[in-house]
């Protein structure tokens, strides 16, 4: 059986955590879960990771903290934000940054699919 691709989910807000699993795991992906920005950086998930669902907005380190801190790191994952703030000017500057997607919560299965789809093709571009 091939090993399915990991995707780690950050996110502060424990019902996300609990449901995005459950939807990974139906599209074939293996799922890990962080609450803080921090713990993820503490963890293996730094290199095994294909993708990061990750928020924009956290407490100590948010999202886009984190993906400047992983630039610093030379880590280069692909990242869907996710945000409850439905704004664009929000959304474009890190479309800007180099997120794959920005999805406003609550997002569909679909939307997720698809951005999960549009970075991982990205990745074997």
């Amino acid at each position: 059986m091939p090993l399915r691709r990991l995707i780690a989910v950050i996110d502060d807000d424990e019902s996300v955590r609990h449901s995005l699993p459950n939807s990974l795991s139906q599209f074939g992906f293996a799922a890990r879960v962080f609450s803080s920005a921090m713990e993820f950086l503490a963890s293996d998930a730094v290199v095994e990771s294909s993708c990061l669902i990750l928020d924009v907005k956290m407490p100590e380190m948010s999202g886009p903290d984190l993906q400047q801190e992983l630039k610093r790191r030379r880590r280069a994952l692909l990242i869907i934000f996710i945000t409850a703030s439905a704004d664009e000017d929000v959304r474009q500057p890190l479309l800007k940054r180099g997120a794959v997607e920005c999805l406003f919560k609550p997002f569909t299965e679909t939307a997720l699919c698809e951005a999960l789809d549009a970075a991982l093709k990205t990745r074997r571009h």
